[in-house]
């Protein structure tokens, strides 16, 4: 028995497509550490290890918007997503949340076949892990002001583990206080947004009586302030300019304070800061310096 196409639709619009950005992480340590394995080797692993991942985030999402749905449904924008419009029954969406966080979990297994048990379970422990702190998050801990940002921000730590995992190369211990810190700006950044939601009259989730616009902004310009600080000293570091035979790549950094600086103008001065991917996947300004950002690192890290 097949569905009808719109049911279809509204399944794919569950799994939020869009939010597969943030699994880019996952690529992150092969980019850092070009040089330090076999690319040929690897690169089907990675891709497998990125699919299976976006499989079980959308599995996440599906179970969160069901516990969400009766916000949702009074959110301008969340209004719309399936479960809230009413356009998926929530024990659809609960039954496809778990299938797909199980095909994914099962993904790994392509990876894994091989490997003796306990490197199986180093492979599984962060994709666990992610699981059981979402699925906290989902029923618990996102009411929790301040808490729910770093439960965020520790879900792109893990993809950084995942993808150091596959590649079986060690992390610099810089580029994870950097993720870690660049996801507590972005989340920050969301909550700001719901914020402006909450004094236009619109209660977006129930811990937002946790922040206020002053502290946002503070722990938004501290949090901005020490990921400049750490990348800079991710790009000082003396391991990296040696395995990388360069004392230049500090000239990076300029493109991630420009990064930062056209964020934070998105969110304080044009008001526009509800979703780190849409921002991404819309703002042009943003993508250039990425892209920039990019080419400067392959030409002075990697171009011999």
């Amino acid at each position: 028995m097949s569905l009808p196409l719109p049911k279809v639709r509204a399944l794919i619009t569950l799994m939020r497509p869009h939010q597969y950005s943030k699994n880019l992480f996952i690529f992150a340590p092969a980019f850092f550490g070009f040089g330090q394995y076999d690319l040929g080797a690897v690169a089907l692993d990675l891709l497998v290890a990125f699919c299976g991942f976006c499989l079980i985030a959308s599995g996440i999402y599906a179970i969160n918007d069901c516990l969400d749905a009766k916000l949702d449904a009074l959110h301008p924008s969340k209004a719309s997503r399936p479960v809230a419009s009413g356009a998926i029954s929530p024990l659809l969406a609960y039954i496809f949340g778990i299938a797909l966080i199980l095909l994914g979990g099962g993904a790994y297994m392509i990876m894994g076949k091989d490997l003796e048990a306990n490197a199986l379970l180093s492979l599984y422990a962060p994709i666990i892990i992610y699981i059981v702190l979402n699925l906290a998050y989902c029923l618990y801990l996102k009411h929790i002001a301040i808490v729910d940002v770093f439960c965020i921000a520790s879900g792109f730590v893990l993809r950084l583990w995942v993808g150091a995992l596959v590649i079986a190369i060690g992390l610099s211990h810089w580029i994870v206080i950097t993720t870690f810190l660049l996801a507590v700006f972005l989340a920050l950044a969301k909550r700001r947004d719901d914020i402006l939601l909450l004094e236009s009259g619109i209660k977006a989730r129930n811990n937002i009586d946790g922040y206020n616009r002053a502290f946002l902004d503070i722990a938004m310009g501290i949090s901005a302030s020490l990921v400049m600080v750490a990348y800079i000293f991710y790009s000082i570091d003396e391991s990296v300019n040696e395995r990388l035979h360069t004392h230049n790549l500090y000239l990076t950094a300029v493109f991630v304070l420009l990064g930062i600086f056209r964020y934070m103008q998105i969110t304080f001065v044009l008001q526009k800061s509800s979703s780190p991917s849409k921002i991404l996947l819309h703002d042009r300004f943003l993508q250039l310096v990425i892209l920039a950002w990019l080419a400067s690192f392959i030409i002075i890290g990697f171009w011999r």
